[in-house]
Formats: structure tokens, C-alpha cells, sequence
């Protein structure tokens, strides 16, 4: 499988590149600048602080060289997957709906977190079940995903909403939601489901040692994904 991890100045992608080969999995790196993702299986937009988080996180990222090749290849049902800063690269950039404030207690936050699995039918969440609760950590200061009442609307008819923060017993709370997330929102797919969104950071529990391998799913999930089309010949 060829996957593309962009690099955006500030990105974070060496934790990234490190869970890929944790699943066998050798990632390029795409710089920010390049015009094309030709050939690839996947591109992610991976976490970190790109150009400083100037402005709003991600508000100059989305308009580097390479997102306009991004926004083709999602057009073509091309995988696109962002992570923590990535999900709000892909806001800002118009292919996934809503927008990023500051957490609501106005602070950083950097813990684990308990989210549960709204939908296990995407390339994303395949080996997960649904209503699973999982826990994956956050790391951001702008994670409060908020959205238009209409657009949240479309969200819940479209059944878009693929990650929700909960308590440790699944229970969709304000004690479960860390940052004021409109409906605890954690993660979005677009309606064609193959652009997704998150805010945790699954590529940092990816083995035991370093806390836990409940972020293993998504990436194993992808691989089983594109599995299923080389069998059906897509």
C-alpha cells in the first residue's frame, strides 16, 4: 500500500510514520509544496503545529501547493485521513464541514481520552465494533469542533459522526467531552466516506509499552480496507 504523510512546517509526522511501520507499513513523506499525489493509496494529514498554528490551526496550511492535489484526489474517492492539526487542515480547507475554537476551559490539553465508535463500516473503523469505547489520547488547544445547527443537522442525517468523547462507560456526557465539542463530537467522515477527521491521536497507542494499542484498528483497518479492493479487484 503507498501511503503519503504530508509535511507542512510544524507538522508533527514522526509519530505517525512510526505507527505505519508498526503495521508493516513504509509511509512517504509529502512536502507541503509538491502539486500532486499521483499513485498513492492514502494520504494523511498528520498532527503537530503547522506554520505555528498562525492565525487558526491549519488556516495557512490548507492553502499550501499540495492541498489542491489533496482536494482532487478525495474528489476521486482517494483516502484522506487528518489527525489532530490534519482534521483541522481539512476544516479549514473545505472538505470536511465545521470548524475549530479554543477548548472550552481555554487551556491545553494533553491526557488520554475514552471515545466511543459510532460507525465500524468505513475504511477507517473496520475492526472496531460499533458502540466500542476506546481510549486514545488528545493533544491540542483548539479541539472545540463546533458547527452550524443545519450543519450539525446534516451531519446526524448523513450519519458523518464517526467518533464521540465519552466517559470509561460509553455514556455521551458533558464529564465525557474535554473540550466543549459540539454533541462530543471526536471525528467526521465526509458523506462519500473517504475523507475522516479526528482529533485524538491514534498513531501514539500503538503498542503496549507506550500505553496502550487501542489506535492499532484504525490503522489495521485501512490495511484490511484496501485488502477487500486488491481481492475485488478495484
Amino acid at each position: 500500500m503507498k501511503i503519503g504523510i504530508i509535511r507542512f512546517p510544524g507538522s508533527g509526522e514522526g509519530d505517525c510514520l512510526e505507527a505505519w511501520r508498526v503495521v508493516g507499513e513504509e509511509p512517504v513523506l509529502i512536502w507541503h509544496q509538491e502539486t500532486s499525489v499521483e499513485g498513492f493509496d492514502l494520504i494523511v494529514l498528520p498532527g503537530g503545529f503547522s506554520y505555528g498554528d498562525y492565525l487558526r490551526a491549519g488556516a495557512l496550511a490548507c492553502f499550501s501547493p499540495i492541498m489542491s492535489a489533496v482536494l482532487r484526489f478525495a474528489q476521486r474517492g482517494g483516502l484522506v485521513w487528518g489527525i489532530g492539526n490534519g482534521f483541522q487542515i481539512l476544516t479549514e480547507g473545505g472538505l470536511l464541514p465545521g470548524a475549530f475554537l479554543c477548548n472550552a476551559q481555554l487551556r491545553f490539553l494533553c491526557s488520554p481520552q475514552y471515545l466511543r465508535v459510532e460507525r465500524n463500516d468505513l475504511a477507517f473503523t473496520n475492526q472496531y465494533r460499533t458502540g466500542q469505547v476506546i481510549q486514545i489520547p488528545i493533544n491540542h488547544g483548539e479541539g472545540n469542533y463546533s458547527i452550524s445547527d443545519d450543519g450539525y443537522r446534516q451531519l446526524e442525517e448523513n450519519n458523518q459522526i464517526v467518533l464521540r468523547y465519552v466517559t470509561p462507560e460509553g455514556e455521551m456526557s458533558a464529564n465525557g467531552n474535554p473540550n466543549g465539542s459540539r454533541a462530543n463530537i471526536a471525528g467526521i467522515v465526509n458523506r462519500e466516506g473517504n475523507v475522516f477527521g479526528m482529533m485524538p491521536h491514534p498513531e501514539r497507542v500503538m503498542e503496549e509499552i507506550i500505553g496502550g494499542v487501542d489506535g492499532q484498528g484504525m490503522f489495521l483497518s485501512i490495511l484490511k480496507h484496501r485488502e477487500r479492493r486488491t481481492q475485488h479487484g478495484a
